[in-house]
């Protein structure tokens, strides 16, 4: 690979090492390797490295290490003016890990705005993602208004790290009260990073930011190896719906 081309997966090996990241290519960004499977090992070992996967229906599986990384630090969440009022009015019930296959199936649907990968999930990731669920090690975030799911996000956690996958909202806001309550929760927790993948105009106003890849897969390295401080994620007043 070295520079030339992606690193080919043996769906077949049992292995789930994956090559240094710095390996990735430069164009496109962060593509590291081609192939292999979607099993909890391979995913889990994936995303402790910084890698995750991302391909369209009908390609191999793709997986991408970018550089630079996009990042927020708990602690450094930025909320709004606005979104504090919208926050105050209490428009929304959220929950943590409620409806987990819900959150998935609606952050599969397509939409227009969407630019980051992540956002369109396969069958394949769905059942993957639904797998590391039933594990404790991917979580939920639900937006609820008058019983209807309208908002919501998931991803993986490790340790101290939350790694981002995809959200969703279906109506003005929803999806920045979840992320806004899953990174004060996280923050609360002792979690030092949370993994966005790729910047957004949408994340960079909650605080996000960017850093080299080398700085990133340091502090995973220091964040992963720290003890998960919960086995199922909820709010210390988890509302009911």
């Amino acid at each position: 690979m070295r520079g030339l081309a992606p690193y080919w997966i043996d769906p077949r090996d049992d292995n789930v090492d994956f090559p240094d990241v710095n390996l990735a290519l430069k164009e496109p960004d962060g593509l590291l390797a081609i192939g292999g499977d979607l099993k909890p090992q391979r995913l889990l070992a994936a995303y402790a490295h910084g890698i995750f996967p991302w391909y369209n229906a009908g390609q191999p599986i793709l997986w991408w290490a970018p550089n630079p990384r996009a990042v927020l630090f708990p602690q450094q969440l930025k909320v709004s003016r606005s979104l504090r009022k919208t926050l105050r009015k209490q428009l929304f019930a959220v929950t943590l890990d409620k409806a987990f296959n819900e959150v998935v199936e609606a952050c599969s649907q397509p939409r227009d705005y969407d630019t980051q990968p992540g956002t369109w999930i396969t069958r394949e990731m769905k059942q993957a993602y639904q797998q590391l669920h039933k594990q404790a090690d991917a979580h939920s975030v639900e937006c609820w208004q008058d019983g209807k799911l309208v908002g919501g996000l998931y991803g993986v956690a490790i340790g101290r790290v939350f790694f981002g996958e995809s959200m969703f909202s279906r109506c003005s806001d929803a999806s920045k009260v979840a992320f806004v309550t899953l990174a004060r929760q996280l923050a609360d927790w002792g979690f030092g990073l949370i993994d966005c993948q790729i910047h957004s105009d949408h994340l960079e106003s909650l605080g996000a930011e960017t850093i080299e890849r080398n700085r990133f897969t340091d502090l995973i390295k220091e964040f992963c190896a720290l003890p998960g401080p919960v086995w199922r994620f909820e709010l210390p007043d988890q509302h009911k719906t």
